[in-house]
């Protein structure tokens, strides 16, 4: 009998899946034990209670609000707002004292705690309350109110929204009218995935046509967001034969889908499809966890002395997990199983447990700036592309998404050479076709210094791009807009490893995007431009497909 079929493992996972609809998925079970943790170690350091107490003592002096893009405003610096934001500050010092440089804490256990309490002290600032907010009260006065009305409204209106699982759309952008509207074909579809052949707007192409593999987190229309800010039109504008793969949105249907089905399913078929014989070859890309998938592959490929990569090209993608951020605060064992047991009753993650975690990495951003502007100043967020794409989050099949972190997060197996396909090993020290690694400086989801780990782990030629912005849209730093830069270098097999501070210290940061300078290397590794090659007519739909409706 499995375990899910055991009647004590049914109940707790109903269990645990009721507390995870008021905890968002988290765990208490592992904040408790962090706490626990970082507390008896606190009481038994007479030391650093000294040192609290002092620092109790120093914050009573004036600290500057202004510091704080929360109290940026000049109204802050009237009394009584700035004794309060000068408080909050104070309170927010010696918590962060409190909560780190503690002996004998574990430091995952410390990193727990200390992100925990920032997330309360965040919670409450006095910029989050209407009395205590000096821009909310002027805005009450000026309007008589009317701010407020609204804002409760628009409350009103998103809690429903949450109730009904149905998250805040964009009304002006439509995908396959305004997102996604770059002009091609699906051309094959399975149970899982739809690949999608852009039309080429070249006379000639590069012999190796370009095979994307988003994360099956997203929608791959990020990759095809707007005209302007579209990467498989600028590729396919540069001469490239484009395709992309779209998943589909797994249901309970998808629960026991593994991750050895994305790969056979996604990367294996489209390959087979784009590259059917021995002697074809083709470019792969990934993206963020499709990076990480095709990284997979790529070392199944490679082990199987199969050569159809000429390159490989992984976009704010990890293949190392020992340090995978904040975003690892969320994935330790007593987190894991409580995400196992609530994906047993749905047979699927929720993508709103997911989005959540992520916008806890950047709270003040994305939650209460938000809760600011919306419900007490009354101000709806204009809409944008980025915005609509990111309200159209997917789910996490049950199965694939356990052995994802297991296999990953907790194990680290590919790193270390464990990760099976196919039940054998893979390593990806048996790579040798060229790699293009992006890493993007504010990146919450796959920190650069993570990623930049790519060319300890190879055996092959590995040029390392560091580009400004976050996961997004640093990744998305199209030429001629932005103040866009990027740092770049080459590391062959033969060379000395260095780290990537110290890599970051050597190389000198160039202005404009980094688009340009791949399309120049993925050009470098091509075969010289032919006639756009004559494909089978058979189409099985217009892009962008079906799926990414789901």
């Amino acid at each position: 009998m499995s375990r899910a079929e055991r009647p004590e493992t049914r109940t707790d996972a109903g269990w645990h899946a009721m507390l995870g609809e008021f905890t968002g998925g988290l765990s208490p079970a592992a904040l408790i034990t962090a706490y626990v943790d970082w507390y008896i170690h606190l009481l038994a350091s007479p030391d650093k209670q000294s040192e609290l107490a002092g620092l109790a003592v120093e914050n009573l002096s004036e600290i500057d609000p202004a510091e704080d893009p929360r109290f940026a405003d000049p109204a802050w610096a009237g009394f009584p707002y700035n004794v309060m934001a000068q408080g909050f500050l104070g309170a927010q010092r010696w918590w962060d004292a409190a909560t780190t440089g503690l002996r004998g804490v574990d430091p995952k256990h410390e990193n727990i705690v200390h992100f925990a309490a920032r997330q309360w002290l965040d919670m409450l600032s006095p910029a989050n309350f209407a009395l205590t907010n000096p821009q909310v009260m002027a805005r009450t006065r000026a309007e008589r109110g009317e701010n407020l009305i609204r804002g409760a409204r628009y409350w009103i209106e998103d809690f429903n929204r949450l109730l009904s699982r149905q998250p805040r759309q964009s009304g002006h952008y439509k995908v396959g009218e305004d997102l996604a509207t770059t002009p091609g074909d699906v051309v094959m579809r399975n149970r899982l995935v739809e690949l999608i052949r852009y039309r080429p707007t070249t006379e000639r192409v590069r012999p190796e046509p370009i095979l994307i593999v988003p994360a099956w987190i997203m929608k791959f229309y990020i990759l095809d967001l707007t005209e302007e800010r579209s990467l498989v039109a600028y590729l396919r504008d540069q001469g490239f034969e484009v395709y992309i793969l779209s998943w589909k949105n797994p249901g309970e249907e998808d629960a026991e889908l593994s991750m050895q089905d994305y790969v056979d399913l996604g990367v294996r078929a489209a390959v087979d499809h784009i590259a059917p014989g021995k002697g074809d070859r083709l470019h792969a890309v990934g993206y963020c966890l499709g990076g990480t998938l095709l990284a997979i592959a790529a070392a199944a490929m490679a082990r199987d002395e199969d050569a159809r990569l000429a390159t490989m090209s992984l976009l704010a993608s990890q293949v190392d997990f020992s340090e995978p951020g904040e975003l690892g605060l969320f994935i330790n064992e007593s987190q894991v199983s409580f995400l196992e047991d609530m994906m047993q009753t749905r047979g699927y993650l929720e993508a709103d447990q997911m989005a959540g975690a992520f916008r806890l990495l950047r709270s003040n951003d994305l939650i209460w700036s938000r809760v600011i502007r919306h419900y007490l100043l009354g101000e709806r967020t204009q809409d944008n592309p980025l915005m609509a794409w990111n309200a159209d989050a997917t789910h996490m099949p049950a199965r694939m998404h356990s052995e994802y972190l297991r296999s990953l997060f907790l194990g680290n197996d590919l790193a270390k050479g464990r990760f099976e396909v196919d039940g054998a090993s893979v390593a990806l020290t048996d790579i040798r076709c060229p790699i293009y690694s992006v890493g993007t400086e504010t990146d919450h989801v796959s920190p650069w210094k993570s990623v930049f780990r790519l060319g300890l782990l190879t055996d092959t030629d590995v040029t390392f791009t560091l580009t400004n912005g976050g996961h997004n849209t640093g990744i998305l730093s199209e030429p001629g807009r932005g103040d866009w830069h990027f740092r770049t270098g080459h590391k062959t097999e033969a060379q000395r490893h260095v780290t990537a501070q110290k890599w970051f210290e050597r190389t000198k940061p160039q202005d404009g995007s980094w688009w340009p300078h791949w399309a120049k290397w993925l050009a470098a590794q091509s075969g010289a431009p032919v006639a756009v090659p004559v494909r089978p007519r058979k189409s099985l739909g217009s892009a962008p497909g079906t799926y990414v409706f789901g």
